[in-house]
C-alpha cells in the first residue's frame, strides 16, 4: 500500500513525534535526558536494526508510565525483598516510583563518581555504568534510596525499553515499524498460516500495525 509514492509505514513515520520535538508526559526534563541517554546504549544505532531513538522507545516509555502501567499496581503487602525472583513483584513501588527514585540514585552516584549526570558522560562511561547496575555494583542505599536495588531499576528500564522497540507503533514505539522490519515480523496481519509451515522460506509480505499501516 502505498500513499503518494509511499508505504504507509513511511507516511506514519513522518507523523510520529520526533524525539526532539516531543513533550514528556511523566518524565521531568532531567528523568527524560537520562532515559534517552540510556536507551541510545540500550539498543545503539550501529547494531543490526535501528537504534532505540531511531524508533521513538523514551516515547513509548514516557507514554506507559503515564497510563495506567506506571501508577495502578497492586501494592498491599506484605513485601519480601530479598524473596527469589520466581515469587513475583516484591517492591512497594508503583512503576514510576522506580523510575523516579531509580534515576535520582543513579544521577547521584554519577555525580559522586564521574562528577556529572548519567546523560552528560560519554557513551563508554555510560555502559559502563550501566554495567555496573545490571552487576549491583552501585549501592542505592548510600543516596537514601533503602528499598530499590540497583539492579532491580537495571531490569525495569531494559525490560521496558525492549517492549517499546518492539511493540506496535500505535503505543508510541517502533516508529515506522523499523523494528518490525528488521526482524521480519509480520505484525498484525489477519493471518498467515499459509507461511507457518514453509521452513526456509524467507517471508516477502511486510509488517502490519494495528491501525493498518503495512511496512
Amino acid at each position: 500500500m502505498t500513499i503518494k509514492g509511499l508505504t504507509a509505514a513511511a507516511a506514519a513515520e513522518m507523523i510520529a513525534p520526533s524525539l526532539e520535538g516531543y513533550s514528556p508526559t511523566f518524565f521531568s526534563a532531567a528523568e527524560w535526558a537520562f532515559i534517552t541517554a540510556a536507551c541510545d546504549r540500550f539498543i545503539p544505532a550501529n547494531g543490526r536494526g535501528p537504534g532505540a531513538l531511531e524508533t521513538n522507545v523514551p516515547v513509548f516509555m514516557d507514554q506507559q508510565l503515564a497510563g495506567d502501567l506506571g501508577s495502578e499496581i497492586y501494592l498491599e503487602g506484605p513485601f519480601d525483598l530479598k524473596a527469589p525472583a520466581e515469587l513475583g513483584y516484591q517492591i512497594p513501588y508503583t512503576p514510576q516510583e522506580i523510575y523516579r527514585n531509580g534515576i535520582k540514585a543513579v544521577d547521584a552516584w554519577c555525580k559522586q563518581t564521574h562528577r556529572d549526570t548519567f546523560a552528560a558522560l560519554d557513551a563508554a562511561t555510560q555502559n559502563d555504568v550501566l554495567k555496573k547496575l545490571q552487576a549491583s555494583e552501585v549501592n542505592f542505599a548510600e543516596f537514601g534510596e533503602e528499598v530499590l536495588k540497583a539492579k532491580a531499576f537495571f531490569n525495569e528500564a531494559l525490560a521496558l525499553a525492549k517492549q517499546g522497540y518492539l511493540a506496535d507503533p500505535i503505543y508510541g514505539g517502533n516508529k515506522g515499524m523499523k523494528a518490525w522490519i528488521a526482524i521480519g515480523f509480520p505484525g498484525a496481519r489477519a493471518s498467515y498460516l499459509e507461511w507457518v509451515a514453509q521452513h526456509n522460506v524467507k517471508y516477502p509480505l511486510g509488517p502490519v500495525s494495528l491501525n493498518g499501516d503495512r511496512g
